[in-house]
């Protein structure tokens, strides 16, 4: 198994970020790494190894609105 970066907190989000890079290079993508494997999930482990992969959480979710209890709402009242 390849080295995972202190920056990657599990070992589940190295194989979420592994796949996601995985993805790409098999739509595509340009490997960041010399090597001789050609198995793309191989290479993107070894990218991540060595740290060539940008990665974040994304932006926080937003709460979603909560209606108050009590109130019927349109389709409720319809019936």
């Amino acid at each position: 198994m390849e080295h995972i970066p202190e920056r990657i907190d599990s070992t589940f989000r190295y194989v979420l970020v592994a796949a996601k890079r995985a993805e790409q290079l098999l739509r595509g993508a340009r490997p960041k790494v010399e090597t001789a494997v050609t198995k793309p999930t191989r290479v993107a482990m070894r990218e991540i190894s060595t740290e060539l992969i940008d990665w974040d959480y994304g932006p926080m979710p937003q709460p979603e609105p909560v209606e108050p209890e009590g109130e019927v709402g349109e389709e409720e009242a319809s019936i």
